[in-house]
């Protein structure tokens, strides 16, 4: 019997390391893509965090300047933990992981800063995946379908690399192609997110994150269909077509499938990259604005709202033969449609915002699912403090130290927020993220909440509202009286855009010296 054993155990032993060398030396297996190395590795870094927050705090008095600090550290080893994990598990990972790095505004600093990392950590396919999902897709090899492929990608993201290709009739495009095992995985990931989350909810009852599962269940099978993507690139270009500053790429049709997308190629910077724009001359207010009104449009007009503008996703450039600025929009995967309920009290709101009606600020916020905690859905919205919302976010730019008043509030308030962000509508998530990520582009490009921007949003606001009304009328004498309040209101907006900008300029007191030469007696 112990011959026998000693045998069994020497041949398992030759097995279990034959196996090993051959995933070892394979490069195409990897073990991170085995379902018990992915979850052992999720759960132990679920419960070293859980441990580290359970026990870390428990001897400091909560609130004082040590706790503070201590929690600061604690958010960080914690971020940098989950930081590791999403890079090891990739795929749907990573994407979540993106996603909490973009709420720059609702999570602790030392989350997000931590976690934008991740848009440049995403995991690149070999060349033998690319020809292999291609082959699989398009039915043919890459040398029968382009005239030249490069083999170095020109941006690697969660689900998926682009590589620039040359088709036989000598036109230039972007290849996107899924890595080969997300789909595979993604749904497995989802479910496993579910139960960690819904563990950590037992330690910590305050924290309610099912909210983000319940966006990456319901957003990543379309973000994996790019024949979706397609489609909404399409809708969009067509949405926004009167804007002459806009470029979407082409679609071509005859070459995209679910996991293989041909685009026309446009090349650009990133819009956040000053220094490109500089060498370009192109005007950093002038692309500030044209966003916010690319925005505004489909938020509060259309209903349908690109919900991925990080500066990957967004590029600059001058039009070719006008050499006018123009900004390329990239990766429509992900959109948010609105319902018209939802879009007309998100309206109403911005305008109660703009123009600070504090009671109307309260109503609609409570519409939107806030409750009682109005005024931290006001500042999450705006990104301003409590009291620049009572004294009106377009009055002042925000400084500095408000700026650290509301990362600070983002770490202190964060049972709050996860509860509020648990109770609002669904498509509030993406809006709040989409927010989050052009304040930070505004940020970088140093035009963060001009009052141009939110006279922008309010044009937008009133031009929906008016269209609203109109189309549930069928009188005549009740669609003119709306189209003349509609005309007037925005004449205020413009007179108001006029004042400002005179006051921008220090003309006023010039323009008030002249009208006393000219008429001493009057004045």
């Amino acid at each position: 019997m112990a011959r026998k054993a000693l045998k069994l155990a020497s041949w398992t032993s030759m097995a279990l390391a034959a196996s090993g060398i051959y995933l070892y030396s394979n490069k195409y297996l990897d073990p991170n893509d085995f379902g018990a190395v992915r979850v052992g590795r999720a759960v132990a870094t679920t419960a070293v965090i859980s441990y580290d927050y359970l026990t870390s705090l428990k001897s400091v008095p909560y609130g004082s300047e040590e706790y503070l600090q201590l929690r600061s550290k604690v958010h960080l080893r914690s971020a940098r933990r989950l930081c590791e994990l999403c890079c090891a598990n990739r795929g749907t990972f990573i994407k979540v992981g993106q996603h909490l790095g973009a709420l720059d505004y609702l999570l602790p600093e030392e989350y997000t800063s931590t976690l934008k990392v991740l848009h440049s950590q995403a995991p690149q396919s070999s060349m033998q995946e690319v020809r292999q999902v291609i082959r699989e897709d398009l039915g043919k090899e890459i040398h029968d379908l382009f005239q030249s492929f490069d083999e170095t990608p020109l941006g690697t993201a969660s689900l998926a690399q682009v590589h620039k290709a040359v088709l036989h009739d000598g036109r230039t495009v972007a290849v996107k192609v899924q890595h080969p095992k997300v789909r595979a995985q993604s749904s497995k990931d989802i479910l496993l997110m579910e139960l960690l989350v819904l563990a950590v909810k037992q330690l910590f009852p305050e924290f309610e994150f099912m909210w983000l599962v319940d966006e990456a269940k319901k957003n990543l099978p379309l973000e994996l269909d790019f024949l979706k993507e397609g489609r909404n690139a399409e809708k969009v270009s067509q949405m926004l077509k009167h804007f002459d500053f806009l470029k979407v790429p082409r679609i071509h049709w005859d070459l995209s499938t679910e996991r293989v997308l041909l685009m026309e190629f446009v090349d650009g910077g990133q819009v956040n990259d000053r220094d490109y724009m500089e060498r370009n001359k192109i005007d950093v207010n002038e692309i500030s604005r044209h966003l916010g009104k690319i925005y505004s449009e489909m938020i509060f007009v259309n209903g349908f709202v690109h919900c991925d503008p990080h500066p990957g996703n967004v590029l600059v450039r001058k039009q070719p033969g006008t050499g006018k600025a123009e900004i390329v929009l990239l990766d429509h995967g992900l959109y948010q449609v609105l319902t018209e309920e939802f879009r007309l009290n998100y309206c109403h709101l911005w305008q109660s915002l703009i123009w600070t009606d504090m009671k109307r600020v309260k109503e609609y916020s409570q519409r939107l699912g806030a409750g009682e905690l109005y005024p931290l859905f006001a500042c999450m919205l705006t990104a301003r403090s409590w009291d620049s919302v009572n004294r009106g976010i377009s009055q002042a730019p925000v400084t500095a130290t408000e700026d650290l008043e509301i990362r600070n509030n983002a770490a202190n308030y964060l049972p709050q927020i996860s509860q509020l962000l648990n109770h609002v509508p669904r498509q509030m998530l993406l809006i709040l993220k989409t927010n989050d990520l052009l304040r930070g582009i505004e940020a970088a490009l140093g035009t963060r909440a001009s009052a141009s921007s939110f006279l922008n949003m309010s044009r937008c606001c009133v031009r929906a509202l008016a269209e609203h009304k109109k189309k549930n009328t069928c009188s005549f004498f009740r669609r003119t009286q709306i189209s003349f309040s509609e005309a007037f209101n925005l004449w205020q907006i413009n007179l108001h855009e006029l004042i400002l900008c005179v006051k921008g300029l220090k003309l006023a007191d010039r323009v008030l010296a002249l009208l006393c030469w000219l008429f001493p007696a009057a004045l």
